[in-house]
């Protein structure tokens, strides 16, 4: 990341029995997302490496900059 980047960017998810969920999609709002290879991309994430997760739910695609223990920090606002 260049610089810090505003809250307004970030997207929290959830870690249950080892898969990738959003309990809401940023971008159509429904509920209950588990991200296919999540746990593959999560990684990646944490890692600084620029992450494409695809939303199975309306096909909307987040760029994830880097992730945190709560947080997915995106290249767009989210909230």
């Amino acid at each position: 990341m260049a610089g810090p980047l505003p809250f307004s960017h970030t997207w929290p998810y959830d870690v249950l029995m080892k898969e990738l969920y959003f309990s809401e999609c940023p971008y159509c709002g429904e509920s209950n997302i588990q991200m296919p290879n999540g746990r593959k991309k999560l990684s990646r994430a944490r890692e600084g490496l620029r992450t494409e997760l695809h939303m199975p739910c309306c096909n909307a695609t987040l760029s994830a900059l880097a992730a945190d223990d709560d947080y997915f920090w995106a290249d767009e606002p989210l909230r």
